[in-house]
């Protein structure tokens, strides 16, 4: 018997030929053949999801637009995918209280749009900005470099509203910045990865939009004077939107093989720094932050103009792309250490003598690991190396990931690795949320 017939509200996709888009996302991870792909139209489709999940024994797989780096929407045995690329809603402002809503089908595109059009920002800008979903955004706590001054997805989640364990669609949360009417239920689904329930939409806190921007391309001679800038920087009162570099691999990597405007890049190794706050564009302040910058500053290219600053930002955009198309079957780790340690860190990873080239998010500590002879590595040599990456990580405070998640492509090593007490409060929450495990079953934890 088929358990998905007569699904009310919905497209159910079961040719096995059609399934092949959905085995993958933006991981090295591949999933198995899912039963179906369900495209839920409304909420009485997700309620009769639920309830024969219990029913027969399968788990949904909550699926936005596919970009995610951790395999955390790739099906795993026995599973339904739930596609929400096509769930209903509208995206909704409301300038006095300084948020939007929207479901979670909404592009993150088209989100931080429809903030700009009123003069408004939504600072959440993970690389795939352009073609990610809202949902899969919320999903993970998607960062990007702006999380460098204004934190990450969770930061800027007033309320969600989430599939949960009866079917029902409910609201956590309040469309403003002050509630404290017991622990934040919103915030334990926001990064979740859909194990405890799915989001289907969320109310977001906006700020007004920066009216200034400075954008600065920063060649480095000496690859490690960038490694203690963002610490030099904090202390003397400089907090950037975003630090981003490219280490002298990656860099090289560039001048080979990248696009014309890349093989013209300057430094031994190379940064990006941005900043938006008010006169940040004006002398006073970049004399203080040339001064600051000393030897640094040397073949230093300022742009305040959009189109400058764009041209810059493409360099950045476009790394992981290029990395991908050039070394097809490598590995992206994101991990984090603190800014304090960046130099032990890039010390520890040399003693590891791991071929691997690092570019991200500099000015937090979220640095973007890549093992590009991934593919020709043997299974057992490179799940190795990436847990010697992992403990270098975490003996010096950072973490297995940043903005990725853990999905299934880091599972293993988030078991091995995560102190027990963690693990068995996460269990606890999920047996509460989830008793019949019908929830992304199979990832995080």
């Amino acid at each position: 018997m088929d358990p998905l017939k007569g699904l009310p509200e919905a497209t159910v996709i079961r040719d096995p030929a059609a399934l092949e888009p959905w085995l993958r996302d933006e991981s090295h991870v591949r999933g198995v053949l899912p039963l179906a792909v369900v495209k839920p139209h409304g909420p009485a489709a997700l309620r009769e999801l639920v309830k024969r999940a219990k029913g027969e024994g399968f788990g949904l797989v909550p699926r936005g637009a596919g970009t995610g780096k951790a395999g955390g929407c790739v099906p795993t045995p026995r599973t339904v995918v739930v596609d929400l690329s096509e769930w209903p809603g509208t995206i909704a402002l409301s300038p006095r209280d300084l948020c939007l809503s929207a479901p979670a089908s909404a592009p993150l595109r088209e989100v931080k749009a429809a903030a700009e059009a009123a003069g408004l920002f939504y600072p959440p800008d993970p690389n795939s900005w352009e073609s990610c979903a809202l949902g899969g955004t919320l999903a993970t706590n998607a960062g990007g470099p702006n999380a460098c001054k204004y934190g990450m997805t969770r930061h800027w989640v007033l309320a969600v509203d989430a599939l949960m364990d009866d079917g029902g669609i409910h609201r956590f949360g309040i469309d403003g910045v002050k509630a404290n009417a017991g622990p934040n239920l919103a915030q334990l689904l926001v990064g979740s990865e859909g194990i405890f329930g799915f989001l289907v939409g969320a109310t977001l806190r906006l700020l007004p939009q920066p009216r200034e921007h400075t954008t600065l391309l920063l060649p480095a001679r000496r690859w490690e004077d960038l490694l203690e800038l963002p610490g030099r920087l904090g202390a003397a009162g400089f907090l950037p939107s975003a630090f981003e570099f490219f280490d002298p691999a990656v860099l090289a990597e560039l001048r080979a093989h990248g696009p014309e405007a890349a093989r013209r890049l300057p430094g031994e190794a190379l940064a990006i720094l941005e900043f938006d706050e008010r006169g940040c564009s004006a002398e006073p302040f970049l004399a203080d932050l040339l001064d600051l910058l000393g030897p640094l500053a040397d073949g230093l290219e300022v742009a305040s103009e959009g189109r400058q600053r764009e041209n810059i930002w493409a360099l950045r955009r476009l790394t992981s792309a290029f990395l991908k198309e050039r070394h097809p079957e490598k590995v992206s780790e994101d991990i984090v250490v603190p800014r304090s340690r960046l130099p032990e860190f890039f010390a520890g990873l040399e003693r590891l003598a791991i071929p691997a080239v690092t570019y991200g998010h500099l000015g937090d500590g979220n640095l973007h690991v890549n093992l590009l002879a991934a593919g020709a590595t043997e299974p057992e040599a490179l799940e190795a190396q990436l847990l010697a990456l992992f403990r270098l990580a975490l003996s010096l405070g950072g973490a297995l990931s940043g903005e990725h998640g853990i999905g299934l492509a880091k599972r293993k090593a988030f078991l091995a690795l995560t102190d027990p007490a963690q693990l068995q409060t996460l269990r606890a929450i999920k047996k509460a949320l989830d008793p019949a495990n019908i929830f992304n079953p199979g990832k995080v934890i």
